[in-house]
């Protein structure tokens, strides 16, 4: 800092170098402060940030859908879930009348009718013991001894039946309870704590069964025409690992690596030779993949949400409010829109792009550059390159109406991953981690199938677990 005193012997020529230099400085800080002042403000809501790091500023949720004009609650004619009697219940307590209150005695007369009502409730908790009493016989022409055979999977004097087995492993990995409340959990229930190395024996029967459904799944996944993926960080042993999905309306696959880019997805054989649509959310990795692509337009809502409330660009609230609408009217189209009908979309999406540009556009570059490589472009700059140099990935929504708007399919099924690592804070080993994606693979195409999990689950500890076509 200079005092006016400093100052004032100085030259017209020198002052001038002063003040350009205090204005450089002042426009760099200036446009820092910017920049930190829009990276504080990211969340959930207006970029890819998971909400998990929101922390206690979580922003309003805001939804992305247009509001009803139907009524809350229940619509007309909706048939709901009410409790309803059972046409044939467990148990039947009759209830007599004996006499009037006008004192008659009613013991004897004749029953005009009943009146039912029902109360479902849960049996005591007891676990059924089955023992397989094995005859010996001494044969009198030889004297050889005899012994009945025990059924395949009774090999133990004392053991856990499939279906009990199989609870562990459902109450583990699909209700993502820990160990050690399963075991409290039993012993609360049943009398009989079970230790949590039962609790990891039923994972890893249930992993090793299940290795010829994952072959079927990631052959079926290959196959298919639509494909979502998606990945996340999953800390495992101490280091960062990366948990990949792949998803389709019925089939959903995991996939743990420690690497995040094509080295993974090649190592899971689902991509290299897969010729269908991809539905990601740009990374760039998957855009190495030779086949049709189809990017995720909640990114670009989310991003657009941030340009148009964070730095007033008018364009991004009407790409906003364009995109809403193409999808609104796509999903209310039985048969493929006809180049007529898109036309005018594309248009307006084009125009909106060429608008975007005059709001931000390239700066020239300098005549002496400072730093090596291309000029550092700004988020809008970015987003408007990604937006018309992949138009047809934007847009396959709107050619193919079997196309998603956007990657929520794959969001979802790896959502539950990001719950049990809530829980349980990381995977304490790899072999762990490859267990639980495996069984969340098949509990998830389970599900999507509309199987009963407990059941299926109980068929994979059996060695039986469903293949799908």
């Amino acid at each position: 800092m200079f005092t006016r005193e400093q100052l004032t012997p100085l030259n017209k020529n020198i002052l001038v170098d002063l003040i350009l230099a205090h204005q450089e400085q002042v426009l760099s800080l200036t446009k820092r402060v910017s920049e930190l002042e829009q990276k504080v403000n990211k969340n959930s809501r207006n970029s890819s940030k998971p909400p998990s790091s929101d922390g206690l500023a979580k922003p309003k949720p805001k939804s992305l859908r247009k509001r009803s004009k139907k009524k809350t609650g229940g619509q007309k004619g909706h048939k709901g879930h009410n409790l309803k009697q059972a046409e044939k219940p467990d148990h039947v307590v009759p209830l007599s009348v004996t006499s009037c209150s006008c004192s008659a005695d009613l013991t004897h007369v004749p029953v005009a009718g009943y009146i039912n009502r029902q109360v479902f409730e849960l049996p005591q908790p007891k676990l059924e013991v089955t023992e397989y009493r094995g005859e010996i016989k001494l044969c009198p022409k030889c004297g050889l001894t005899n012994s009945a055979l025990f059924p395949e999977n009774v090999n133990s004097p004392a053991q856990y039946g499939p279906r009990l087995r199989g609870l562990l492993a459902y109450l583990h990995n699909q209700q993502l309870i820990p160990p050690n409340r399963i075991s409290q959990m039993m012993d609360d229930l049943y009398n009989s704590p079970v230790s949590e190395a039962t609790v990891f024996d039923a994972s890893r029967r249930s992993y090793d069964n299940l290795a010829p459904f994952e072959t079927a799944v990631v052959e079926a996944l290959g196959k298919s025409s639509i494909l979502n993926v998606d990945e996340s960080g999953a800390r495992t042993n101490g280091k960062l690992h990366w948990l990949h999905t792949a998803s389709t309306k019925t089939l959903t696959f995991f996939g743990v690596h420690e690497k995040r880019g094509t080295e993974a997805m090649d190592h899971f054989n689902i991509l290299p030779n897969f010729c269908g649509r991809l539905i990601h959310d740009f990374w760039k990795p998957y855009l190495s993949y030779n086949c049709k692509h189809g990017l995720c337009n909640a990114h670009h809502l989310r991003e657009l949400t941030f340009l148009f409330e964070q730095q007033d660009q008018a364009w991004a609230k009407n790409m906003f409010d364009l995109l809403l609408a193409m999808n609104d009217f796509v999903s209310k189209q039985s048969e493929q829109l006809t180049a007529k009908q898109k036309k005018p979309w594309i248009k307006k999406y084009r125009d909106l792009i060429a608008e975007g540009w005059k709001s931000n556009p390239l700066s020239d570059p300098p005549l002496k550059k400072k730093k090596r490589g291309r000029p550092k472009k700004t988020k809008a700059q970015n987003l408007l390159v990604r937006l018309g140099e992949h138009e047809s990935s934007v847009l396959a929504f709107l050619h193919d109406i079997n196309v998603p708007f956007s990657n929520n399919l794959a969001e979802q099924d790896i959502r539950m991953i990001k719950v049990r690592l809530k829980i349980s804070g990381c995977f304490r080993t790899i072999q762990g981690a490859k267990y639980f994606a495996r069984i969340r693979s098949y509990l998830s195409t389970a599900r999507k199938q509309n199987r009963n999990i407990l059941d299926s689950i109980t068929e994979a500890i059996s060695g039986h677990p469903f293949i799908p076509a």
